[in-house]
């Protein structure tokens, strides 16, 4: 038998033991994605460098096609299979539909744009502005006299070309005239500079700020020159962008209005309670040089040069072009439709050199369970379309350079996750349309118009390939070639 004072002495040791150790349930174990072993604060900085999708591709070959990096206090997310990429941009699309804090994006207009604006209310309105006013299939369409001049304005440029020709440069130089025309009324002769101040915005965009990760060495960008160009290339942007407004609104609305005038009279307007200020009107028009002209100048880039690589390709398409031209020595637009080995091979293209890699980054704003692992709200997701597109499991010889793939296939830019040159889900880039349209338009008239033989008797096969940096991929060494005339 207990006496008094040991059942009050039991007690008391109970009292003081739930004290210490609560009688809570236990949490239960989370179960995280696999993930490469990780440094004491760095996490995974030092296995991400140049050509990041490259670099993830090859830890997912040894992890998984969902595998957790840790970026110092950041964890990330890496999606390399069409099942984890389906996850995320269809069944769970509006966890997953929110964008990270980006250093880089916040200098340009206080990620007021589409492309990096949080998810919600402003996103919808903007990405709506810009759909119905410029991106959609009508609008497209109405633009087909531009493209159909500049096309032929391209052609005649290299046929006055004496010896090599950097097609490179004149890819820039059209998807930056077109998209000028459409959004700003007329074209702008400033010797390429703010082509320039555009790539150094993408190459900017596709560096990795370790301050973002590791906030105590935030000191890092002012040391090693990251911010000072940053600040550069906000203040030419806006310097640019600026004029552009301010010549708008000086106009007396003769003529037929363009992008920019659309968007000065929605601020006018101010119609249900949504306001587009100044900084908000410039960060659109910003958003349709960026994604609009460099991804065409880009697809463009690396088509044609996988087509010289590739002579049997160049044969089969220009029989085809030449088929369908008849007696014409030209493709008109309203023959695309016809093109089906031509769209074949800027889908190839597209698998093996999408524009964005990976994409751009999302962020969850909720847990989430996806292919059974445990996903914490606030971590960083990339898809990296680049190694899906190359992914033996999905695509037979996925290294090879086969437009024939692409043929008599229900494979196409939307709902198919083995194939997301454009992305998919909420945040999908919305300008595919206006992109292929001058893509196909160009590119059928150069192949049938001219052949392209590489400077100094160098073979096809043996073109280089090599990338450059940036967030938006463009070959590292511009393409040069020697236009021949077809008789």
């Amino acid at each position: 038998m207990f006496s008094e004072v040991s059942v009050i002495s039991l007690f008391l040791l109970t009292i003081f033991l739930i004290k210490i150790w609560p009688i809570t349930p236990p949490k239960p174990s989370k179960n995280l994605p696999p993930s490469p072993q990780k440094l004491p604060i760095i996490g995974n900085l030092h296995q991400i460098g140049p050509s990041p999708h490259r670099k993830i591709s090859y830890l997912a070959r040894k992890h998984g096609p969902l595998m957790l990096l840790h970026l110092g206090k950041v964890p990330l997310l890496v999606a390399s299979s069409a099942d984890a990429a389906r996850d995320i941009l269809k069944t769970h699309d509006q966890i997953f539909s929110n964008r990270p804090n980006s250093s880089v994006a916040n200098a340009i207009y206080d990620c007021k744009d589409i492309a990096f604006s949080a998810y919600g209310d402003y996103w919808r309105q903007m990405r709506s502005i810009c759909v119905n006013h410029l991106l959609s299939s009508k609008k497209v369409q109405s633009f087909r006299d531009v493209r159909e001049e500049e096309v032929f304005l391209m052609m005649e440029r290299i046929r006055e070309a004496k010896s090599v020709v950097n097609l490179s440069e004149l890819f820039a130089n059209f998807a930056n005239d077109v998209i000028c025309r459409v959004a700003l009324g007329r074209k702008y002769e400033d010797g390429g500079k703010f082509k320039k101040v555009l790539e150094e915005l993408g190459v900017l965009l596709g560096s990795f700020d370790v301050g973002e990760f590791v906030p105590w060495l935030y000191w890092i960008k002012f040391v090693n020159g990251m911010s000072g160009r940053v600040r550069g290339v906000a203040r030419n942007i806006d310097e640019f962008l600026e004029c552009v407004v301010r010549e708008h609104i000086g106009q007396k609305g003769e003529g037929e209005k363009d992008f920019v005038d659309v968007l000065l009279e929605l601020q006018r307007n101010e119609r249900g309670g949504f306001v587009l200020d100044d900084t908000s009107i410039k960060a659109l028009i910003l958003d349709m040089f960026a994604a609009g002209s460099d991804t065409t100048f880009t697809l463009m880039e690396w088509t044609l040069s996988e087509l010289i690589r590739h002579k049997k390709v160049m044969a089969k398409l220009k029989a085809e072009l030449k088929r369908i031209a008849g007696c014409n020595s030209t493709i008109a637009e309203a023959d695309l439709d016809k093109c089906q080995y031509l769209k074949a091979v800027i889908k190839e293209t597209l698998r093996l050199h999408p524009p964005l890699p990976l994409l751009v980054p999302r962020e969850s704003t909720h847990d989430a369970k996806l292919l059974g692992y445990d996903i914490a709200a606030r971590t960083r997701v990339v898809i990296n379309a680049w190694a899906i597109g190359r992914d033996p499991l999905l695509w037979e010889d996925a290294e090879e350079f086969i437009p024939e793939r692409f043929l008599n296939t229900c494979i196409d830019f939307k709902g198919q996750f083995q194939f997301l040159p454009f992305g998919a889900g909420r945040r999908g880039c919305p300008g595919a349309a206006f992109a292929l349209g001058a893509v196909e338009l160009l590119l059928s008239n150069l192949v049938l118009g001219f052949e392209f033989a590489l400077p100094g008797g160098e073979r096809g096969e043996d073109l280089d390939m090599v990338e450059g940096d940036g967030l938006t991929i463009h070959r590292k060494f511009p393409l040069c070639a020697v236009p021949i005339c077809e008789s």
